[in-house]
């Protein structure tokens, strides 16, 4: 019994698998790409095993003879009286809060340059675009001079206050409700009686999602990797990031050999927060990349 052959429509092509040389070059272009971003990453698991002593006399892409992880980790937390677990919270703060209030003023200036007609609107948004293509450690001292002279320099405010700003999220966040939110929809929803600020907290932001989820996730990763202002910003070791606090155990760790295992211990808890995120929100770019697919 043979089966029935399937049927396709008059002058349609039919489904062709790719040649075997382009999927194996293909194969070996992805291989090449997950061992180059996975191995530093490995090396950082391996190595926060290991004492001072292995970290420098056994090879590094592999374990030591008595892996001893969480008592190393531990004297991470410990060491200092738990300045580590003080970082730690500071970062979390920092780009916790600045990429929340990042995301929300984003999502309002984009919005309103999106759906909103005015005088002046094309130029608020070039000086937008100006502020993407300014470097944010070129702006690290004017901040530092006139957070100086308002006061807030050395305070938690210092460092938060600049990282609300993001020109990117708010050139994104136009782009994206220029596309994503109708303006049938508004007007439907203004005939309806509701006020502006309910119909962008009830429809805006719902269909502005996916765009509010990477501006949030690029913020607290900038935030969180961010160097250069808290170092300018700052003198009091307890408000430092876990960034600017790891750089200073390297310094001395010349005189305190120990300093480069908690070192290594401290930079591999410090990515875990960036791991997870990405695992929790990466469903919602699934979702945004399907919203406009029809069926044919």
């Amino acid at each position: 019994m043979t089966p029935f052959p399937r049927r396709t429509r008059p002058g349609a092509a039919l489904p062709t698998r790719a040649p075997v040389r382009h999927r194996i070059i293909i194969g070996a272009l992805l291989a090449t790409a997950a061992v180059y971003f996975l191995a530093p990453v490995y090396w950082l698991v391996v190595s926060a095993t290991k004492n001072s002593a292995d970290l420098f006399g056994t090879f590094g892409f592999w374990f030591s003879d008595h892996p001893r992880p969480l008592r190393y980790l531990t004297d991470v937390l410990t060491y200092d009286h738990g300045v580590y677990a003080r970082w730690f919270a500071n970062s979390l703060l920092y780009a916790g809060v600045g990429a929340v209030c990042a995301t929300g003023l984003s999502a309002a200036a984009g919005y309103a340059l999106a759906k909103f007609p005015f005088r002046g609107r094309e130029t608020v948004f070039g000086l937008v675009l100006a502020g993407v293509l300014i470097p944010s450690t070129a702006l690290a001292l004017p901040l530092y001079f006139l957070f100086s002279a308002l006061g807030l320099a050395n305070t938690y405010a210092a460092v938060l206050i600049p990282s609300v700003v993001s020109p990117f999220g708010v050139y994104l966040c136009r782009i994206y409700a220029a596309a994503a939110v109708p303006d049938s929809l508004l007007e439907a929803a203004r005939i309806d009686g509701a006020g502006e600020a309910r119909i962008f907290a009830g429809l805006g932001l719902r269909l502005m999602g996916p765009a509010l989820v990477t501006v949030f996730l690029f913020q607290f990763v900038h935030i969180w990797n961010n160097y250069f202002l808290p170092l300018v910003m700052l003198s009091d070791s307890g408000l430092y990031p876990v960034q600017l606090g790891l750089t200073t155990w390297i310094g001395y760790a010349d005189r305190q050999p120990v300093l480069y295992q908690y070192t290594v211990g401290g930079a591999l808890l410090s990515v875990l927060p960036l791991m997870v995120l990405m695992t929790v929100l990466q469903r919602y770019w699934r979702t945004g990349l399907t919203e406009g697919s029809v069926k044919a």
